[in-house]
């Protein structure tokens, strides 16, 4: 089944499903993609305002951090936090968050605020932000207390019949369940769907060319993105003049300007100019090049016909916890004597095959599954120990696991019907869990297939 070519440039280059898709569009608004955080306690972030609101759990005086309830419609996570940082007066560092939230989305998840106090955080006004009081806490807000996410979306613009979307939602369906979930892919929003360049950012970073890596994210043109912020692209391309594109770069360009007004500065200090943007988004960079590599190892998994659900000698398997989330510090490589018994666990869901996230500390798989990562390695030209960054070391990556098949739960198609702005199309409303560290829009994607992820919403 055909690929289209933006997914082929973030590393997705095959389906695992061969049923047909239904195509259609998500993300019409923002009210059309919900997401509700829920932690490992199982207490759930609610989009609805009007939610009971909970007592508060123990005094200020023992606990210093304030959890709250972040609600926003149609807001990035990083410039979200930020602008609650402005109003509070305070270092964004002091608000914790357990993961980063779609942005094109409403979406509800828990923060904590350090040394606040209610009056304070429920002062702040923001358009489309709404913060709720939960409790106190001893500890930070961190991914460690992080579940996963619940997700209701509707997909709107659909051709076909009702029946047959049914038909071909359950045939899908009976594919994933059949090899336990979908794959783990990272999806477009890993990336830049518009401009898909936080991975060639990330890979020039790891070839220690920073000049090259501060002008792809500055002057690479998307012929996706408006007009006026191509155009400041293509010029600063040309001139490389950084004084001129700070004065044509719009202003919601908020990272790239905070880059060139230290480039203004110092011209040829390239790292520097990466030390102006936030720490977690300077992380991203080498991260989406983890990520890509991560889609091309699993998609020549599938391509060559591997197992998603079993074992290959040489294949790194990791345990998983009661909760069903992997317990990435318990794993092994598998060998011959204990092929059998592993796979054994796999099927009774207590272990997951898992391949690596490239890092200078990670070890590559054996067997079959590490000549698919050693060929690819090979080809970028590339070597673990390189994600090993001297000029800038809190930018390193030590690499990890990643399972390759991410579960799904409560999946539930809840209605369909006739578009109402379209009779002559259909939509459809599905809801269903995920845990953390998987994307929506992958196991979206299985559903869909769309022709032009872009115009799809993704």
């Amino acid at each position: 089944m055909s690929v289209p070519k933006i997914d082929r440039l973030i590393g997705l280059e095959v389906y695992a499903t061969k049923a047909y898709g239904i195509g259609g569009v998500i993300r019409g608004s923002a009210e059309d993609f919900l997401v509700e955080e829920i932690l490992v306690d199982g207490s759930r972030a609610s989009v609805d305002e009007t939610a009971p609101r909970q007592a508060l759990s123990s005094s200020p005086q023992k606990n210093r951090y304030l959890l709250c309830i972040l609600i926003k419609r149609n807001w990035d996570n990083f410039i979200a936090i930020k602008r609650i940082a402005e109003q509070l007066a305070i270092d964004p560092k002091r608000i914790g968050i357990a993961g980063i939230k779609d942005a094109k989305a409403v979406t509800a998840q828990f923060i904590t605020v350090e040394n606040a106090s209610v009056e304070d955080v429920e002062k702040v006004n923001v358009r489309d932000i709404k913060i709720r009081s939960v409790g106190y806490l001893r500890n930070k807000l961190s991914a460690y207390y992080l579940l996963g996410n619940k997700f209701q979306i509707k997909i709107k613009a659909i051709d076909y019949s009702q029946s047959s979307i049914k038909k071909r939602i359950s045939k899908i369906m009976e594919e994933l369940e059949t090899v336990g979930g979908f794959p783990n892919f990272f999806g477009h929003q890993r990336f830049g769907t518009i401009r898909p360049i936080t991975h060639l950012v990330g890979r020039a970073i790891v070839k220690g060319d920073f000049e090259k890596a501060v002008m792809l994210f500055l002057a690479k043109p998307s012929s996706h993105e408006h007009p006026a912020s191509r155009q400041a692209r293509e010029t600063l391309q040309k001139t490389k003049n950084y004084e001129q594109a700070l004065r044509s770069f719009p202003k919601q360009l908020r990272y790239e300007r905070l880059m060139l007004m230290h480039l203004v500065k110092k011209p040829d200090d390239f790292s520097g100019a990466f030390k102006r943007i936030p720490a977690k988004l300077q992380e991203l960079f080498l991260q989406a090049y983890q990520s890509y590599l991560f889609n091309k190892f699993l998609s020549k998994r599938i391509t060559k016909g591997l197992s998603l659900n079993k074992a290959e000698l040489g294949d790194h398997v990791v345990n998983i916890e009661y909760s069903a989330l992997p317990m990435l510090t318990m794993h092994k490589i598998v060998t011959s004597s204990d092929l059998a018994e592993i796979n054994n666990s796999i099927n009774a869901g207590k272990m997951r095959v898992a391949i690596p996230l490239i890092g200078f500390r990670q070890p590559l798989s054996q067997g079959v599954q590490g000549e698919i990562e050693k060929q690819i390695l090979e080809e970028e030209g590339i070597k673990p120990e390189n994600f090993k960054i001297t000029v800038m070391p809190e930018m390193s990556e030590s690499g990890r696991l990643r399972t390759i098949i991410a579960p799904m739960k409560d999946f539930l198609l809840q209605e369909i019907s006739s578009d109402p702005k379209a009779p002559q199309e259909n939509e459809i409303q599905v809801s269903f869990m995920l845990l953390r560290g998987s994307y929506a829009t992958t196991l979206l994607r299985e559903i869909m297939k769309p022709r032009n992820p872009i115009k799809a919403g993704f």
